[in-house]
C-alpha cells in the first residue's frame, strides 16, 4: 500500500451544510430552522438546562450537605488466593511486586489485601491495608503484615498521649511568694 492509496473511511469527510442560498440548494428559504418562532430568529433559542418557565431539574433536586465522595481513598483490592498463585514461599509482598506480577494496574495504586481464597505459602506482606480475616490468615502461617499508612480508625486518644502538654506556671500562692518578692 503506497501513500497516494490511503482514503479516508466513508462517511468521515463530510461538506459543510451551506445555507440561504436559494431553495435549490435543498436549505434554502428558513434554512432548515422551520416556520416562526424562538428558534427561527436570530439569536434564538433558550439557555442549557431551561424548561419553558417550568421549574428546572436543576432546582426541583434536593441538594443538602456535604460529600467527601471527591477526597475518597480508591484502593485497588488483592485477595489471598490470588497472592497463593502469584507469590512462592518466603517472598515479599508489595505495591511493586504486585505491579509486576499484574495484579493491580497502576504502579503506585493504594493496595488492600482480603481474605478470600486460601493461602499456604509464607509471605511477607507490606501494602498500605489488610482486611482482619486476611491479616489472621497471613500470620497463621508465620507470616507478617506491614501496613505503611496509619489507620484512620485508630484510637484518638491515642494522638493525644504523644503529645506533650503544655506547661503551665504554677500560680498557686506559698510562702516564698507570699510576701510580693
Amino acid at each position: 500500500m503506497a501513500e497516494y492509496d490511503l482514503k479516508a473511511p466513508i462517511g468521515a469527510v463530510k461538506r459543510k451544510k451551506i445555507r440561504g442560498r436559494g431553495n435549490g440548494s435543498g436549505r434554502g428559504r428558513k434554512c432548515g430552522r422551520g416556520d416562526k418562532g424562538q428558534n427561527s430568529r436570530a439569536g434564538g433559542g433558550v439557555r442549557l438546562g431551561f424548561e419553558g418557565g417550568q421549574m428546572p431539574l436543576y432546582r426541583r433536586v434536593a441538594r443538602r450537605g456535604f460529600s467527601n465522595a471527591r477526597f475518597r481513598k480508591q484502593y485497588s483490592e488483592v485477595n489471598l488466593g490470588s497472592l497463593e498463585r502469584k507469590f512462592e514461599n518466603g517472598e515479599t509482598v508489595d505495591t511493586a511486586a504486585l505491579y509486576q506480577r499484574g495484579l493491580i494496574s497502576r504502579p503506585r495504586a493504594r493496595v488492600k489485601i482480603l481474605g478470600k481464597g486460601s493461602l499456604t505459602k509464607t509471605l511477607s506482606v507490606t501494602v498500605d491495608r489488610v482486611s482482619e480475616s486476611a491479616r489472621g490468615k497471613i500470620v497463621e502461617l508465620g507470616g507478617t503484615v506491614t501496613e505503611s499508612q496509619k489507620s484512620k480508625t485508630s484510637d484518638p486518644g491515642e494522638a493525644n498521649e504523644k503529645t506533650p502538654e503544655a506547661k503551665t506556671p504554677d500560680m498557686s500562692v506559698t510562702e516564698e511568694n507570699k510576701d510580693g518578692e
